[in-house]
C-alpha cells in the first residue's frame, strides 16, 4: 500500500498538510507544485493501485474530476479536503469529502475542525496565508495567543504563501515538498521559526526583496485612472507579479492597473 499526499504548494496546502501528518505520521509520495498548479491527481493517475491511500488538499476537486474518478475506480481509498468549487460530488464508498466552499473558509481550517484544534497554531499560519485575516482571528479567541504573536504568525502565513508564487519549482524560494518536510518536523509553528531559522530568514528576506525590487519599478504609464507596469523577466519578477498588483490595487483602488 501506498500513501499519496497531494497538496497545493502555498501556506494553505502546507500547514494543512502539516496538521494532519503531525496527527498521523505515514511515509508518503509528496504531490505538489507552484500555486497556481492543481491539477496535481495527473500526476499519479498512472500509479495508483488497489487499495492506496490518497489524500487530496486544497486543490479544486472540480479541476481533478476525471483524475479522481479514474483513481476511485481503481481501488484507492481518497480523502479530500478542500474550499474550492467542487462541481457534482461523487458518490463512492471509497470516497471521504470535507467540503466547505464558504467564502471566509480555507483548507487549514477545516483540517483544525477535524483534528478538534490539535494543531490550531499551523492552522492560524495557513489561514493568515490565505488571507483570511478574520478567519484567523476568529480561530485564535480559542487560544492565549496575544495580538502580537498572531503579528508573527501572520508573517509566516505570508512568507509561506508567497514561497508557492512562480512560473516552476525553479522560480521558488523552496520546493513547497522540501518546505513541507521541514514544517511538518515541528509541533508548532513558534518552534519551527526558532529551531529552522535559516528557513525562515530566507522566506522572510526573499519576500521582502522582492517587493522592494517591485515598489522600485516605474510606472510606464500612469493617470488617475489606469497605471502600466512592465517587469523584467526574471525569477524575483514572476514571483512578485501577482502579490505586487494585489497591492497596487490596495493602494489605489479606483486605478486600474496592468
Amino acid at each position: 500500500m501506498t500513501y499519496f499526499d497531494c497538496f497545493n504548494g502555498d501556506a494553505d496546502g502546507i500547514c494543512a498538510l502539516t496538521q494532519l501528518r503531525l496527527n498521523h505520521k505515514v511515509d508518503s509520495v509528496l504531490v505538489t507544485g507552484v500555486k497556481r498548479d492543481i491539477n496535481l491527481l495527473s500526476k499519479i493517475v498512472d500509479r495508483v493501485e488497489s487499495g492506496d491511500v490518497v489524500t487530496v488538499l486544497d486543490v479544486s476537486m472540480d479541476k481533478n474530476k476525471q483524475e479522481l474518478l479514474t483513481i476511485l475506480g481503481q481501488g484507492a481509498h481518497v480523502f479530500y479536503c478542500d474550499h474550492h468549487y467542487t462541481g457534482d460530488l461523487p458518490n463512492h464508498p471509497n470516497l471521504v469529502s470535507l467540503v466547505n466552499i464558504a467564502p471566509n473558509v480555507c483548507t487549514s481550517l477545516l483540517i483544525n475542525q477535524h483534528l478538534n484544534s490539535a494543531y490550531l497554531r499551523w492552522a492560524v499560519v495557513g489561514t493568515y496565508g490565505d488571507n483570511l485575516a478574520k478567519s484567523a482571528i476568529e480561530l485564535a479567541k480559542k487560544s492565549e495567543l496575544t495580538p502580537a504573536h498572531l503579528k508573527v504568525l501572520q508573517k509566516l502565513g505570508v512568507y509561506l504563501n508567497y514561497n508557492g508564487y512562480g512560473a516552476s519549482i525553479d522560480d521558488l524560494f523552496f520546493d513547497p515538498a522540501d518546505l513541507f518536510r521541514r514544517t511538518s518536523l515541528y509541533k508548532s509553528p513558534d518552534e519551527f521559526m526558532r529551531e529552522d531559522e535559516r528557513t525562515y530568514k530566507i522566506l522572510e528576506a526573499g519576500y521582502h526583496a522582492d517587493m522592494r525590487q517591485a515598489v522600485e519599478t516605474p510606472a510606464e504609464s500612469i493617470s488617475d485612472s489606469a497605471a502600466v507596469y512592465i517587469l523584467p523577466d526574471t525569477t524575483w519578477a514572476r514571483r512578485v507579479s501577482g502579490v505586487f498588483g494585489n497591492e497596487l490595487a490596495n493602494r489605489a483602488p479606483d486605478r486600474a492597473h496592468a
